[in-house]
Formats: structure tokens, sequence, C-alpha cells
């Protein structure tokens, strides 16, 4: 590797793992094998869903890139923008900070809530701050998710399964910044969201690949969600992908436009403002501890 040793911070929201990296003053430019690598347990991190890269913007308080555990990399990450936005509050002492990403601008502020105690830097059972993101509007266009083909987003011409008797059909298709498709179901076991997820992440209709979450209504204001993430797998938990899921669901009637969404590592509060159209997301920040990258 030709980067140079240097310090992250492992983080998780909701129980997304990632690495963080702060970029302001060195470049982080990690290619794909390189991200690849790190991301298996035996290089020492841990593992990961997504490598973090903090950079200096002129526009916002700081730019967020984000790789993904298979090297590729993605235009943002919900949970990560809660964890960079933390951080950038901490070191800012602002009340509201701008992050830049490849889909665009967000904001982050503080929220009430603080789960836990001991020692944020070196333990997990460390405190979990809550952290609330502007996700912005969410994008319904077909080409906008985008779809290689004109449908209606609410529920697009897809099934897994026999023609006759699909497992799962017709999902939702919106893009946070990133694309999702979301199936209404509650089959959630590993096994067919591995195995559904898998086949779907790669569709012929998705051009860019697609994030697929597997919803299960429970009330007019609480879905339990599983996402498996284009390029990280089944993961603990998607932040677009909770957003995604309630707006899908609120677009058919399903739930108001705002719900409770449970996913393996938490919970998330997904508001869907009619008035600015606007996705909120509030949710937990946890600091599992620090290292080193080991030079190369």
């Amino acid at each position: 590797m030709s980067e140079p040793a240097r310090p992250y911070i492992r983080m998780n929201g909701a129980g997304n793992a990632f690495i963080v990296v702060q970029a302001f003053e060195q470049p982080f430019h990690p290619t794909a094998d390189q991200v690849r690598a790190l991301a298996y347990p035996a290089a020492g991190l841990g593992g990961f869903d997504q490598l973090i890269g903090i950079e200096p913007s002129e526009t916002a308080d700081a730019f967020m890139r984000v790789w993904n555990a298979d090297g590729s990399m993605v235009e943002t990450c919900g949970n990560a923008l809660r964890c960079v936005g933390w951080l950038m509050l901490e070191a800012t002492d602002k009340e509201e900070v701008v992050i830049d990403t490849l889909s665009g601008p967000t904001t982050a502020r503080r929220a009430p809530g603080r789960v836990g105690s001991g020692d944020p830097a070196g333990s997990t059972t460390a405190a979990q701050h809550q952290v609330a993101v502007d996700m912005g509007a969410p994008r319904l266009d077909w080409d906008q998710v985008p779809l290689s083909e004109e449908m209606d987003t609410r529920g697009i011409e897809l099934q897994v399964g026999p023609i006759d008797a699909p497992v799962l059909h017709t999902p939702g298709a919106v893009s946070m910044g990133n694309p999702h498709v979301v199936f209404f179901t509650d089959r959630q076991d590993d096994a067919f969201v591995r195995s559904s997820g898998s086949l779907v992440e790669r569709h012929p209709l998705f051009p860019e690949g697609v994030n697929v979450g597997f919803a299960h209504v429970l009330s007019p204001d609480h879905i339990r969600l599983r996402v498996w993430e284009r390029g990280a797998g089944l993961t603990l938990a998607c932040g677009t992908g909770a957003c995604a899921a309630l707006v899908a669901a609120a677009r058919r009637g399903l739930t108001g436009r705002k719900a409770a969404v449970t996913v393996d590592g938490g919970e998330l509060t997904i508001a869907w403002d009619e008035a600015t159209n606007h996705v909120f997301m509030t949710g937990p920040v946890q600091i599992e501890g620090t290292g080193t990258f080991p030079a190369a």
C-alpha cells in the first residue's frame, strides 16, 4: 500500500460499522484493492461496512467520502452522515454542521437523548449520542433512482421467484442520494435476505446497482427493516435504506409520514416532512475505539 500510517476512529450508527479517517491535512485516496484488504477482519481493524474519509470542503464544514467494503466508492451513507456529523459538531462546537457528499450536502445537529455510559473512545459500551440529519428530498422519478426504463416507482415491475407465484414482487423504488428498492414482506430471515438481495443488487434494471430493503410494516408508525447493501451485503443498519423504506411505505399508504424503523442494530426515527419534502433521520452514534493504520 502507498498510504502512510495514520490514525482512525471506529464508529457505528445503529450497528452500521465504520472506520473513519480524518483527511483534512493529508489526502486519503485508497485504491479499491486497499479498501478490500482493510475490510478483512484479519487486517486488524475488525472489519467494517464502510470506510469513511473526512475531507476539507470550500462550501461545507466537511466533505464525506464513502467506500463500501468491496472497494467501490458510493454517493452517500445515512448512518455515516450521523457519525461524521457528531464528530464535526464536537470539533466545531456548532449547533448545526453541513456535510457535503457525492450526492450533495446535508445538515446534522444534536438530538435529545444519550444511551449508555463509559469511555467513549475505548469501549463498546460507550455512550450513544443521538444525531438528527436532514437527508433532503427523496428522488422518485424513474431516471433519478435510476432505473434502466421508465416505470412508476411506487411499484416497479420486478419480481423474485416463479412468474406465476413470485416470492417478492412490485417493490417501491427511491433514491436517497443512492438507489434503493423496497420489498414489503414478512420474510426477513438471513438466508432469504442474502439470496434475494444478492440477486436483485445487480439486476439489469439498475444501471448503478441497488440497495435492497425488506420491510415488514408492523403498524402505521413502525417498520421492521433488513437491508442488503450494495457492495456491503447484509448489514446491521442502513440509514438511507430506512429513509427509503418510510418513503416507499408512505407513498403506498402503508404508514404515515413518520415512523420508527427497527433495524438489526437499533432503531431510527424517520420523518418525511410534508412542508419541505425533506426526509429527517434521527438515531444513535457510538465511538467504539481508535487505532492506527499500519504503514505500507
